[in-house]
């Protein structure tokens, strides 16, 4: 069996969600097939800048080909085309243009996929928002296998992804709530799909004590592991854990982890760590009382799965309908809405013993019962073998033409999302 894994970024030094899942998937079915990954030169995501050589390299013994980026990201352009297609009336052509100032264009990959796709038994491409998900697919025909990593944002309100939502030999879903939102944009319930998530290479005995030691802290302490950005919920956990160190009786600093876009609040409890190497990052994870995740939009928290790997409770953003779906069916975690449910809760898990026991108990089993490498790797072999024995293929939708691509008559996509169905999957009503 030989495999593609076709993403918008690959390597060490790339540490995004869907980018660091597709990485995994790769390593993991390398065990039981040839696998290759086909992506950029770029592993910066803001400017797809070519920062790599074209070509072949070896990544932890996985076979990577990458191909140049056609031009780098525009600021301002992405941004009058993001208005234009999120916020008023427009076209197909406007989509398009969004998709192709998004980024990372790069035809030299398209080209190279559909020249090779039948070299490869499946293809499996990772974020459906990216160009090389978009024209790659279609590319590929019917072994394209889609991981959608879909968030509750606009940009699943285009119409331009319905046809590839639907045309797509099978989607592996990262939650129940993903699957629920693509099929009520889409309508692809005939499409094979299973909910499947990511694994993660989470150490057997990590080292709670070294962590305190290496940077000196002492106390209890709760974790942010990621991007330190607006985007990520990060402005509203300052606000909000400002307001909690204001109570006489709590007890918690926040440890920051993970790159920063934003100034980090100056307080004594307050410290920003910057990026770290895994070890360090488990054996911070393992040293906490409990890991916050403010995020808006996610469409699996792989740092989620690893603090309950690692048997510690989270406090999540309730927003979030992936992260409140998480919680309710682990039954080790809390969320929040309000200012006032976000002081609340944490001071619940910091004052009782129990409770931070039992929410880490609960996540340590839900982990691997759910997100085991043995788990994942089996939903995925088994869809491989559904499809050999399934020979449907869906047919694509053919790309709009001139006149089709210049009609304005495409609804602001802030609107079509506005009208999905919300809250946790099996809880909607």
């Amino acid at each position: 069996m030989k495999i593609a894994v076709v993403v918008q970024r690959y390597g060490h030094a790339v540490n995004g969600g869907a980018e660091l899942h597709a990485r995994y998937i790769a390593e993991h079915l390398a065990k039981h097939g040839q696998v290759e990954v086909l992506t950029t030169c770029s592993t910066d995501y803001v400017t797809w800048r070519n920062q790599l050589p074209p070509g072949v390299e070896q990544v932890n013994g996985v076979q990577v080909r990458r191909f140049k980026v056609k031009h780098e990201r525009d600021p301002l352009v992405f941004g009058k085309r993001s208005v234009r297609v999120f916020e008023e009336p427009h076209s197909l052509g406007d989509e398009l243009d969004w998709l192709d100032a998004e980024g990372p264009t790069s035809p030299a990959l398209v080209d190279y996929i559909a020249k090779h796709a039948a070299d490869y038994d499946y293809c499996l491409f990772f974020s459906y928002r990216y160009y090389h998900a978009y024209y790659g697919a279609r590319a590929a025909g019917g072994r394209a296998i889609l991981v959608p990593t879909a968030e509750r944002d606009e940009t699943i309100g285009l119409s331009i992804f319905q046809p590839l939502l639907r045309s797509v030999r099978a989607i592996m879903y990262n939650s129940p709530e993903e699957r629920e939102m693509i099929h009520a944009v889409s309508g692809n319930e005939s499409v094979p799909g299973v909910v499947v998530g990511v694994g993660s290479d989470v150490p057997n005995n990590p080292q709670a004590a070294r962590f305190r030691q290496k940077y000196n802290i002492r106390g209890p302490f709760a974790v942010y592991v990621g991007r330190i950005d607006r985007n990520k919920g990060c402005t509203e956990l300052f606000e909000f854990f400002g307001a909690y160190l204001k109570d006489p009786a709590s007890k918690l600093s926040l440890i920051l982890i993970g790159n920063t876009l934003l100034p980090i609040p100056e307080h004594k409890r307050i410290r920003h760590l910057g990026f770290l190497n895994d070890a360090d990052k488990f054996d911070a994870m393992a040293a906490a009382d409990v890991l916050i995740m403010p995020s808006y939009y996610e469409s699996l928290s792989m740092v989620a799965l690893e603090a309950w790997a690692l048997g510690r409770p989270v406090l999540a953003n309730g927003r979030c309908d992936v992260l409140k779906g998480q919680c309710l069916r682990s039954n080790a975690g809390l969320f929040y809405e309000t200012l006032g449910e976000f002081v609340a809760t944490l001071e619940a898990i910091e004052q009782n013993r129990w409770l931070a026991g039992s929410l880490g108990r609960n996540g340590r089993q839900y982990f691997r019962d759910n997100y085991d490498w043995p788990v994942i790797e089996r939903k995925y072999l088994d869809m491989f073998e559904r499809l050999k024995k399934d020979g449907a293929v869906p047919a694509a939708d053919p790309l709009p033409g001139w006149f089709d691509r210049r009609r304005q008559d495409l609804p602001a996509a802030r609107e079509v999302l506005a009208r999905l169905p919300t809250g946790p999957a099996g809880r909607r009503g």
